[in-house]
């Protein structure tokens, strides 16, 4: 039976997965890999961060926890991934795990209580979590694709300047 919670929160995660997908793909493969200082991250770092917390968060989703001791959260940000085949091949991995995570979830699922790091959400509370935390790691890949395209933008909804039309 549909629930428009979960079919909404579904159909965000994809838009927003699809407008950075858009972004990444006007960025050079070398400029994936750049950073503004040793304390920012890279386009593919922010993928590599996303991919080890999907995997975390939501494997086993409803039966473990979503901090998992297999992960290695320090490890994601080192900016160590070699080409935009490995950036590209994390990222659809991460969507896959979240994907088939959430896809069969019920309305009964969302009344039931997980944990993070020991500590006790709702399915409801954890998956807005990571909705939001997805969509301003989104934000910054955006934003930084913008500045590293080469070429005219393509704009990933209405253009500037054409609202209108």
């Amino acid at each position: 039976m549909p629930n428009p919670y979960l079919d909404s929160v579904l159909n965000l995660l994809l838009h927003y997965k699809t407008m950075a997908e858009k972004a990444m793909k006007q960025v050079p493969e070398e400029k994936l890999f750049w950073q503004h200082n040793q304390d920012s991250n890279s386009i593919a770092t922010i993928v590599k961060h996303m991919w080890g917390n999907m995997r975390s968060r939501w494997t086993d989703f409803l039966a473990s926890d979503g901090e998992k001791e297999w992960r290695e959260r320090d490890a994601e940000f080192d900016n160590d991934l070699k080409d935009r085949g490995e950036v590209l091949e994390k990222w659809e991995e991460g969507w896959r795990i979240t994907f088939e995570a959430l896809r069969p979830l019920t309305a009964s699922d969302l009344e039931k209580t997980v944990y993070i790091r020991n500590r006790k959400h709702t399915v409801v509370d954890a998956i807005n979590t990571q909705l939001a935390h997805y969509a301003s790691h989104i934000g910054q890949i955006i934003y930084l694709s913008k500045m590293l395209a080469e070429g005219p933008w393509e704009s990933l909804s209405i253009p500037k300047r054409k609202s209108k039309t």
